[in-house]
């Protein structure tokens, strides 16, 4: 034994075994006191505010001592839920500024029809004129005698018929007679270019209409006697038909050649024609003062007995239709040698001023074609 060890005091029984204890109230020998309840977890946010829950527990997990018994609790009212949050509604999206659109303009109103006549058709070329074409140049002088000029001629270049006249009468009978017969000529001509008959049948009732015409004016008292020579050229494809009434001349040259294409309705011609007069004499006979008498014209008779040819000019040939004022003066060589050397528009005043450099007593005209 120790120093320090007492011997008077006993040693102390062994305590006997017990458990640790767990509590205070165990360890002070009270009654146990129940846990207090812990405080309630928080709902989750609802809605829908609950008017109480109703829990009902049986725990056995527990120790005996704090075994909890079939109770009802009652939660308190939950806190009241804060208020949702509401989104503001988004700010509404500024309005445009105002534009100020001027209205489409409308579409231009379409032009009102407007009646329009369809183009004339070109004029046909007649048939007959379908070959040949022709240039013409012409031209009338009274001569270096004569007061009046008794010649005409004209042309319808449309239906191809070409006329010179040469008159006769006193007073202006002459005159009148040839341009009578002329314009009747040209117009009947034309009359008939649709109906379907042959152009030398054409140019002889042309021919009948001037002479009736002529016929019927002399009958008045102060034109009796009247009348005019007649030498026309008709255009049929390719060829010229040639009417001749009285003494007026148509000629056709060629290079180097003149041929007078018309006989003469004179009294010369006519004794050459029975056979008193030999051709190759004819210009040695003396005629008695008869030179000029011809034995047909237009309006001499009621009738008339025309002289119808018929030519085939090539290009560059002429074809020349001359009164007698021409003829007097001048020979075919003559005129085919001036028509050779000068320019073809200039052809018909050349011929003329020879003419009355040579004499001219009587009027002059030359109509004068050249084929193309």
């Amino acid at each position: 034994m120790t120093d320090h060890e007492n011997p008077t005091t006993p040693p102390e029984a062994p305590s006997a075994p017990h458990s640790q204890p767990t509590s205070f109230d165990d360890l002070f020998g009270l009654p146990p006191t129940p846990p207090e309840a812990p405080p309630p977890a928080p709902e989750p946010p609802s809605p829908v505010e609950p008017e109480g829950l109703i829990l009902e527990a049986f725990s056995n997990s527990l120790s005996e001592e704090f075994r909890i018994s079939e109770s009802l609790v009652t939660e308190s009212a939950a806190e009241p839920l804060p208020e949702p949050i509401v989104a503001p509604e988004p700010a509404a999206a500024p309005e445009p500024p105002a534009v100020h659109l001027e209205p489409a303009p409308e579409p231009p109103t379409a032009p009102e029809p407007v009646d329009v006549a369809p183009p004339e058709p070109a004029p046909a070329v007649p048939q007959h004129l379908s070959g040949l074409r022709l240039q013409v140049a012409a031209l009338s002088d009274i001569g270096c005698v004569r007061t009046n000029n008794e010649d005409s001629y004209g042309y319808d270049a449309a239906q191809g018929l070409y006329i010179v006249c040469d008159g006769m009468g006193g007073m202006a009978s002459g005159e009148i007679a040839s341009s009578m017969a002329v314009t009747t000529a040209l117009g009947n001509f034309s009359a008939s270019a649709n109906s379907g008959l042959a152009v030398g049948t054409r140019l002889q009732e042309a021919i009948r209409a001037a002479n009736a015409a002529v016929w019927d004016f002399g009958q008045q008292p102060e034109h009796r006697g009247m009348g005019t020579t007649l030498v026309a050229a008709a255009q049929e494809g390719d060829s010229l038909i040639i009417g001749n009434v009285g003494d007026s001349r148509a000629y056709m040259l060629k290079p180097g050649r003149c041929l007078q294409i018309t006989i003469d309705h004179s009294y010369l011609n006519e004794l050459i024609r029975n056979g008193t007069v030999a051709l190759e004499n004819a210009h040695n006979v003396d005629l008695k003062g008869m030179e000029s008498v011809i034995t047909r014209a237009i309006g001499a008779g009621a009738e008339v007995n025309p002289d119808f040819f018929a030519v085939q000019p090539h290009p560059g040939d002429l074809v020349l239709i001359a009164s007698d004022g021409l003829t007097r003066y001048l020979t075919g060589d003559e005129i085919l040698e001036v028509l050779s050397a000068t320019e073809f528009s200039a052809g018909p005043q050349t011929l003329i001023a020879i003419a009355k450099r040579r004499g001219g007593v009587d009027n002059i005209t030359v109509l004068l074609l050249r084929a193309l």
